[in-house]
């Protein structure tokens, strides 16, 4: 199984925006679906969005149409474009092979976004 490195968090004040990245160790071409997951403090982890390699996407309704999920199967790496962020997007997010999400194992440190002013 691929390492993945989640990247690109930080602090952002509501309304901003911040574009995450997350790096796999290997080819992630034969992946069908990657997933971008987010848990903030004291809730489990929830999906926010996927996209297949084939490029088809799938929003959770709290995002849609303030986050884009995209993919480079060249670059082995997925993107979160996060636009209109609000406060209650606070949370770690992680990225995974939606296909191994039920190994504890796959995921990785996640990177922390934080949206206060």
């Amino acid at each position: 199984q691929v390492q993945l490195k989640e990247s690109g968090g930080g602090l952002v004040q509501p309304g901003g925006s911040l574009r995450l990245s997350c790096a796999a160790s290997g080819s992630i071409s034969s992946i069908d679906r990657m997933a971008w997951y987010r848990q903030a403090p004291g809730k489990q982890r929830e999906f926010i969005a996927s996209v297949t390699r084939g490029g088809n996407t799938l929003y959770d309704a709290s995002v849609k149409g303030r986050f884009t999920i995209s993919r480079d199967n060249a670059k082995n790496t997925i993107y979160l474009q996060m636009n209109s962020l609000k406060p209650e997007d606070t949370a770690v997010y992680y990225c995974n092979d939606v296909s191994a999400t039920w190994m504890s194992g796959s995921w990785g440190q996640g990177t922390q976004v934080t949206v206060s002013s």
